[in-house]
């Protein structure tokens, strides 16, 4: 199908109309029309792509909750290639990317230790069935920069966090878990759950349709950094086989509870409670033994991707062996009288250990070892300069906007706008669009930056925030800069 060949249906009297019922002022409805006709012929062959693969894609990708508002624009970019800091979409329009593949791309796009580490793999083949040769290697490197004792290799975060879980309660024959509120686990069935709010009993709920509440009968959810939550935890504790924990919530980086935490592995110790640290994001990121090694916490078993995989689809699961040794039955050796004496439970999966997966990992932890300390305090401090001169203009500007940052992972830190102010609600969705619009490429307000980010890239993308901002001024969404 040829996507330049694909009628879309945007009919600029409808655009009128819907605009018309949203309650905006005039000049409000006008500035807006203007600019979603501007984005859309800027991004034409994305949105093309978008229309016509509709019928056959099932597709969510990355876009949030629907807007009617924003119905013209709701789409994702399409990228052709990208390099370091850049990427560049089918309409040959350049980013600043600042997704960095959800948080993947420590190192930028396609960085040249990888990307011929992969070619070399290869070369070799795609051997599936018998062991690579590098996943020993791979699992003592994860365990030399985590500290861990044991490692084992899945291929998604899901598939690690699921694993995680089952070992916890195959290994301390209790069943149910604690989550915190605004943690994201995954999709497995088992964590996609939400608080009982109306209980108010900490009981949970499924998210979404499909999930089946026999799935969250034996989940918990608490109010991460609230000490309540230990009390709670202490209440429970016969029944409790773990507590599942994100150390730095992405949509809440400026939450980093660090007391909280020490408590909370306290506790968990003193009652036999697994803990397991879901470091997807924070692996890798903040400090080569992550959040663990930032907070001076060690968790049981702890879950990593992402930055791990080198771009290549990669779990892991790590962890003591009083924990992971439920995987292959612990430690035994040749030419003696030893043997598995562990109770396993169930660990599968076709394509665990990918070749490609581990020459990606091997690389990626190589090359950390190599940089040592110095390449995330670097990156770390850059960040928060970043976040620093973010928060300088906001101020300046009188803008309810505060951002944080967890290392080079930043977001939003507070949001304060009156929900029956409607126009400064659109400001603040139609400020993802407008950096887009001006080559930023992120998700909502939030992202990471990468070693691949120069001066330059951080400059451009604080420019193109103060442009947006005097663009939604000039569209009466935002409010005149007050006078001095």
């Amino acid at each position: 199908m040829n996507a330049q060949q694909v009628t879309l249906p945007q009919n600029l009297d409808n655009l009128t109309k819907l605009l018309a019922t949203t309650g905006l002022t005039n000049q409000q409805q006008k500035y807006l029309r203007d600019f979603i006709n501007r984005y859309s012929d800027r991004t034409k062959t994305s949105k093309q792509i978008s229309q016509s693969s509709r019928p056959f894609l099932a597709d969510d990708k990355n876009l949030g909750e629907f807007n009617l508002l924003f119905k013209e624009m709701y789409y994702p970019i399409v990228a052709n290639r990208s390099c370091g800091s850049k990427i560049w979409d089918v309409d040959g329009n350049e980013y600043v990317d600042v997704m960095m593949g959800l948080g993947i791309n420590l190192f930028g796009h396609n960085p040249s230790f990888i990307k011929d580490a992969l070619i070399t793999q290869l070369d070799k083949g795609i051997q599936i069935g018998p062991q690579s040769e590098l996943v020993g290697e791979v699992a003592e490197l994860v365990s030399q920069l985590t500290g861990m004792e044991r490692v084992c290799f899945s291929n998604t975060g899901t598939e690690a966090v699921m694993s995680a879980i089952r070992i916890a309660r195959a290994v301390t024959g209790r069943n149910k878990i604690v989550i915190f509120s605004g943690s994201y686990h995954g999709h497995f069935d088992g964590t996609l759950i939400k608080a009982n709010k109306a209980e108010n009993n900490y009981s949970a709920l499924p998210l979404a349709p499909g999930v089946i509440p026999n799935f969250v009968n034996d989940v918990l959810v608490l109010d991460y950094g609230n000490p309540e939550s230990l009390e709670i935890i202490k209440t429970h504790q016969q029944e409790l086989a773990a507590v599942l924990v994100v150390p730095v919530q992405t949509s809440r980086p400026a939450l980093q509870p660090k007391e909280f935490l020490h408590q909370l592995r306290e506790l968990t110790q003193a009652f036999n409670i697994a803990l397991i640290f879901d470091e997807m994001v924070t692996g890798f990121r903040i400090l080569p033994g992550g959040a663990q090694a930032y907070f001076g916490v060690k968790a049981d078993i702890a879950t990593y991707g992402k930055i791990v995989g080198g771009g290549i689809p990669i779990g892991v699961i790590a962890g003591k062996s009083k924990y992971m040794d439920a995987i292959d039955g612990g430690m035994w050796n040749y030419g003696d009288d030893s043997y598995p004496q562990t109770q396993k439970t169930f660990f599968a999966g076709t394509f665990c250990k990918h070749p490609l997966a581990m020459t990606a990992a091997k690389a990626v932890l190589k090359y950390l070892q190599s940089e040592g300390p110095s390449l995330h305090q670097k990156l770390n401090e850059r960040t928060t300069q970043f976040v620093i001169a973010l928060n300088n203009y906001f101020a300046a500007e009188g803008l309810p906007l505060q951002m944080a940052n967890f290392g080079s992972l930043f977001g939003s830190a507070s949001l304060e706008l009156s929900e029956g102010n409607s126009a400064a609600s659109v400001a603040m969705g139609l400020l993802k669009y407008h950096l887009l619009d001006k080559g930023v490429h992120l998700l909502g307000v939030s992202g990471y930056l990468s070693t691949a980010h120069t001066d330059e890239d951080i400059n451009y993308i604080l420019q193109a925030v103060k442009d947006s901002v005097e663009q939604l001024r000039s569209g009466g969404f935002l409010p005149p800069r007050a006078s001095v």
